[in-house]
């Protein structure tokens, strides 16, 4: 790659929205796809669940749609839930038609042709998915797919470090004209203009110490598009997964919330079941509910775990069932056809993000976001099972609708200044990096996770602002690397994630906070909307979340 390419849209991120978008625009335009490590490194890969829709003859739209609006606790948008609800059987009939293997059934049991399983939340059997291992299959399947498009040129290893825009270059109009990217196998920066840029990022959930995603989760795309002058919403509704394995070797190995679907039973480690005392739902309650339970049981006890048990199913049922959870286990010395497994919550999700509408247009002419790192109104306080997939799909045919309509009247990109690394050097102390980086998650664990207090919220808050200007000075008089981009984009987010949840003088969703451990409806039925200083009217629609 030379130091300036051209393409007609740059896609950042390479799962689930990333790639189906790039799928979509194959056809009438060229397009960048670029995944900071592999194709298959972000969180689609890991996705157990699967995807909801509505499917079976006995289901109905507004039963989906009710269900996301109970769980979003009063702060969904309406009309963002409809529109991917209605979306859903294309975009499952699309992923298909791309050869995602999703599990069959037997006609007569279910009238979609394909196993639907239950997830907390929903009132029915809507979820489809490929045994526990629906994310990798689907991710799988759209790389296969997008390396036989000669229109789409896919760069591994390569790292946005920021977005191009005419505000930057001081000149007219407000728009994206691309990014400024690091080949991480050259260790060479390069710039790629693009009509339209499209943030597919993921999101941001490694700002906290315990987490399910992979290393990439780092909210690079809600950093940057901050730094470009897009607002963002609702970051203090961060989703803890109720049930990660607990084993110092298992690193962010989750164990799927259908475990629970199809009868498994958590307990304290004396054997006790809990979740009776929590919610008449019990285990089927939503994410959150069983997080904080879990959460309040291990600070009550002072235990570093609690137990998952499905070891009274069948053996058969369990392995056909989940075969994967079953496998992995069994790495980690666990047989849960026979015993219960140590699990502790994890950060899962972001349901805030780049605020954008139903296009996935954001403030920024020129700039989309899709997938985890928007902010669409879809999730509310509380996003469901398997909504996350299904907005990646419905949100990437949405955006390259509109991508594609506006193709011909979007300005090709100016040549772009190279980056100038005329006045750094090549950092001596790492350890600065590492230290902030350990810091970092450590405090937005303790004071901005599961149960949060003002006084936590304020030391968060203190640390984090020592901690940018720290990063500041860094990134100004050193070289440009792969940990001080995300530590510099972990800082950002952290920082607008406390900003968020200080906000909120209430308890909704998956925000809770021992100061205002009531819902106030009369006060707080609205989005938490950060602006930052270069922010201009919006360029898009009145996005929907708003």
């Amino acid at each position: 790659m030379s130091m300036q390419s051209n393409y007609d849209v740059l896609v950042i991120g390479s799962g689930a929205a990333g790639l189906s978008l790039a799928l979509r625009l194959a056809q009438h335009a060229k397009v960048a796809v670029v995944s900071k490590g592999k194709l298959q490194d972000g969180c689609t890969q890991y996705a157990q669940g699967g995807v909801s829709a509505v499917l079976d003859a006995n289901d109905t739209l507004d039963s989906h749609i009710e269900d996301t609006l109970n769980a979003g606790a009063g702060l969904c948008n309406p009309q963002t839930v409809r529109f991917v609800v209605e979306h859903g059987k294309e975009s499952i009939d699309w992923l298909i038609e791309q050869g995602t293997p999703f599990t069959p059934e037997d006609p007569t049991i279910s009238s979609s042709g394909y196993h639907l399983t239950r997830e907390g939340g929903h009132s029915q059997r809507r979820v489809i998915h490929a045994d526990d291992a629906t994310g990798e299959a689907i991710e799988s399947t759209l790389i296969v797919q997008a390396k036989q498009q000669t229109n789409i040129s896919l760069f591994e290893n390569h790292i946005a470090i920021d977005l191009i825009t005419t505000d930057k270059l001081n000149l007219p109009g407000q728009r994206c004209l691309g990014g400024y990217i690091l080949d991480r196998d050259r260790q060479q920066i390069v710039a790629i203009g693009a009509k339209a840029v499209v943030l597919a990022t993921g999101g941001a959930s490694k700002v906290y110490l315990y987490t399910s995603n992979p290393d990439v989760s780092t909210g690079d795309g809600i950093a940057m598009a901050w730094r470009a002058g897009c607002r963002v919403g609702n970051l203090e509704f961060i989703q803890f997964h109720p049930t990660c394995l607990y084993h110092p070797k298992a690193k962010s190995f989750l164990i799927t919330e259908a475990l629970r679907g199809e009868g498994a039973l958590l307990k304290l480690p004396n054997g006790k079941r809990f979740m009776q005392r929590f919610d008449p739902r019990e285990e089927l309650a939503p994410r959150d509910i069983v997080a904080r339970a879990i959460d309040h049981e291990m600070k009550r006890l002072g235990i570093y775990y609690v137990m998952l048990d499905i070891s009274h199913k069948p053996a058969e049922f369990i392995q056909s069932h989940f075969p994967n959870i079953y496998r992995r286990c069994l790495e980690f010395g666990y047989d849960i056809t026979r015993e219960a497994i140590p699990v502790v919550p994890a950060a899962h999700y972001t349901c805030g993000g780049i605020v954008t509408d139903l296009r996935g247009r954001t403030d920024l002419d020129g700039l989309y976001a899709i997938g985890e790192t928007a902010f669409t109104g879809l999730h509310g306080a509380n996003r469901m099972a398997s909504n996350s997939l299904l907005e990646c799909v419905v949100f990437a045919a949405a955006a390259g609708q509109d991508i594609l309509s506006r193709l011909s009247d979007l300005p090709t990109p100016p040549t772009l200044p190279a980056w100038d690394e005329s006045r750094v050097t090549d950092s001596d102390e790492e350890v600065v990096v590492s230290h902030n980086w350990d810091e970092l998650r450590r405090f937005m664990w303790d004071y901005v996770g599961i149960v949060r207090t003002n006084k936590r919220l304020e030391r968060a808050k203190r640390r984090v602002d020592l901690l940018a200007l720290e990063i500041e000075e860094y990134y100004g008089n050193f070289r440009i690397s792969n940990d001080l981009i995300e530590l510099r984009n972990l800082v950002t987010v952290s920082d607008l994630i406390i900003q968020s949840a200080m906000a909120r003088k209430e308890s909704r969703g998956l925000h809770y906070t021992l100061d205002y451990p009531d819902t106030d409806d009369k006060q707080s039925l609205h989005d938490t909307l950060l602006k930052p200083k270069n922010y201009r009217p919006a360029n898009a629609d009145e996005p929907v979340g708003a």
